[in-house]
């Protein structure tokens, strides 16, 4: 392995790994010494990467537009290209139109060869019957939802009935026929699962949840996936 081909390694496992990473990791992941992983942070640094940490406390990459542009393999290139053309059929508008703003700038900043290639993908996604479209900002809500803010909607059950609802937004989940929002329930005092398509009038408050949210959000997959196991039996 040639030194340049060791630091371009090395920048991807710093991108790659949860912040910080040790030189012990770092070593074992390019098959280095720790001594030689010290040594390359300190020719990275001279080469203008921004790199915090030092020895015994571990090294975070902070990204900088100088450094060089983060590469794909082919395969990784067909994974973002078939997910974000999925994003942009099932993600409400706003997220829909980053999704292709994203994929045109991807294409204007991979070398010729994979520019080529996502133009040309082999992997296609396509929806016959969309999710029902969104009656609320989602963009707002997934904002709200990021700070860990408390929102407060009306929202129309299946049978019509109509009751105004504070929650803890934890997730909003992409289905295959409607787009879901999971949340901590104020009124319920429970985990429950709203419909975008049948929420209205949302506001954001002021009330903060921080920083519950992760911790709500695991209990209420493991609820989820508690429930499931049961319904499906021992022999599913």
């Amino acid at each position: 392995m040639t030194r340049t081909t060791r630091l371009f390694q090395l920048m991807q496992a710093l991108r790659s790994g949860t912040p910080p990473r040790t030189s012990v990791d770092l070593a074992q992941d390019l098959g280095v010494s720790a001594r030689t992983i010290h040594r390359d942070i300190d020719a990275l640094r001279s080469l203008g990467a921004v790199i915090d940490g030092e020895a015994g406390f571990g090294f975070t990459l902070i990204e900088d537009a100088t450094l060089p542009p983060l590469g794909f393999t082919d395969d990784e290139l067909e994974a973002l290209v078939l997910g974000l053309r999925e994003v942009e059929l099932i993600g409400d508008p706003a997220l829909s139109a980053a999704a292709g703003a994203a994929l045109r700038k991807l294409q204007g900043r991979l070398p010729q060869r994979q520019s080529h290639r996502l133009s040309h993908a082999i992997l296609a996604a396509t929806r016959f019957d969309r999710p029902a479209a969104p009656t609320i900002e989602v963009a707002a809500l997934r904002q709200a939802t990021w700070d860990e803010r408390a929102v407060e909607f009306a929202y129309t059950d299946v049978k019509g009935a109509q009751t105004f609802r504070r929650v803890n937004p934890l997730s909003i989940v992409y289905m295959d026929r409607s787009s879901v929002l999971l949340s901590w329930c104020h009124l319920r005092r429970d985990f429950r699962v709203f419909r975008l398509d049948r929420m209205s009038e949302m506001a954001v408050t002021d009330e903060s949840f921080r920083p519950q949210r992760v911790p709500l959000l695991r209990t209420a997959l493991e609820r989820i996936r508690a429930e499931r196991a049961e319904d499906c039996g021992p022999d599913a």
